[in-house]
């Protein structure tokens, strides 16, 4: 890895760790709103009716939805573009590099998924939720990763984001095939029109970053009405953002990624956290803190993902398979495989996925098992990887 590369590395990591501090403060401040005299207005601000209308078409939805399907469209898309590039050029390119964090993964969304099912089992409306405690957020784990400094070696941050990339590669998928609506096959057939537009546009090479946007947009519309998940549009789009063209010095796709690190960062992601993660606590006593949902998604994440990454990836090393990475022991391994049970933003996402078409959320709130096993996942991570990583001298 040149000079170059390690800088834009470090930047990259740099900001998602401050993105993780504000996220948590967003967090923060969405407890303190719905426990606070301001609940009616922070409720009141979320179902707070938006609607935009051409004609006769119109989008109409509470300020909720407007944050959970079209920002996060914007995250998918990110999140997109960082794995095609990941996949052509970066990290992933080499496939010596992809068998750990990928291994892991897939134990680390297994695992989990095992355990919220078993606590669920005979409840077909709770096992909806199943994929709930699958999920790990990056920002949030590399910010813990940032309070311990520079005693952290490079080569654990690549594992967890690459991890983390094929954790958010195995939410689209199952965004993709088991939380869709009603399909109407009108709104499918336009997101199909609007696919070799995009693919003209990558076959030539196109740089204006509006030409995209703009297809992007009208497939985002066609799949908010056709009951595929809106967000699902973001991943297909970036699929077709030209990593390189004729001009060497130009990349469509890594000046869109730099431009939107910042903006999901720091707005996306914390708006998203706000709307979403405050929970009410009046009235909660131990039935709903001990509800089978809640418990199901907190073990899943504190116990599942720390056992289920740690173990595929002890099994794959000692098989032969691969090695842990330079920098990276036993202890640093299952540290990190500890913060992997945050999974605060998708979890959450998922969760307004999994429950969106019932009322069962007025029986228990599957916030509380996501808030309550990322916060424990955090502080053991935080603590093995402190006593196991030295200080840098």
């Amino acid at each position: 890895m040149n000079v170059v590369e390690e800088s834009v590395l470090a930047r990259f990591l740099r900001l998602e760790s401050s993105g993780g501090i504000v996220l948590m403060l967003a967090a923060v401040v969405a407890m303190i709103c719905a426990n606070s005299p301001l609940q009616t207005y922070y409720a009141l601000l979320l179902d707070t009716p938006v609607a935009v209308s051409i004609g006769d078409l119109a989008v109409a939805k509470p300020l909720l939805l407007w944050i959970n399907d079209g920002l996060m469209a914007i995250f998918f898309f990110l999140v997109g573009l960082e794995l095609k590039r990941e996949l052509m050029e970066g990290e992933l390119s080499d496939p010596r590099n992809i068998i750990l964090p990928g291994v892991g993964a897939i134990g680390g969304m297994a695992i989990p998924a095992l355990i919220y099912l078993f606590f669920n089992q005979g409840n077909a409306t709770a096992q909806q939720g199943w994929a709930i405690p699958a999920a790990t957020d990056i920002a949030f784990a590399l910010g813990v990763l940032s309070l311990l400094g520079s005693r952290v070696p490079v080569s654990i941050k690549i594992f967890l984001t690459s991890l983390a990339i094929f954790d958010d590669l195995g939410a689209i998928l199952i965004i993709a095939f088991f939380y869709t609506a009603k399909i109407s096959t009108i709104a499918l057939v336009i997101v199909a029109l609007c696919l070799p537009v995009l693919a003209l546009l990558n076959r030539f090479t196109v740089e204006s970053k509006s030409l995209y946007i703009a297809v992007g947009t009208v497939m985002w519309v066609a799949m908010l009405k056709s009951g595929v998940h809106a967000t699902l549009a973001g991943v297909i789009m970036a699929m077709f953002i030209p990593l390189r063209t004729k001009n060497p010095d130009v990349s469509p796709l890594k000046i869109m990624e730099h431009d939107l690190h910042a903006l999901v960062a720091f707005f996306v992601l914390p708006v998203f956290a706000f709307a979403n993660a405050g929970i009410s606590l009046g009235g909660v006593g131990a039935d709903q803190l001990f509800h089978r949902v809640p418990t199901g998604i907190a073990l899943g994440l504190f116990l599942g993902k720390q056992l289920g990454v740690f173990a595929c990836c002890w099994l794959a090393v000692k098989a032969g398979i691969t090695r842990l990475p330079q920098g990276m022991s036993w202890s640093s391994l299952y540290g990190t495989a500890a913060l992997c049970g945050i999974g605060f933003t998708m979890s959450l996402f998922i969760g307004s996925l999994a429950f969106e078409a019932s009322e069962v959320n007025r029986l228990f709130d599957e916030r509380l098992g996501i808030i309550i096993g990322s916060l424990a996942s955090g502080v053991l991570g935080y603590l093995i990887l402190r006593r196991s990583l030295r200080p840098v001298a």
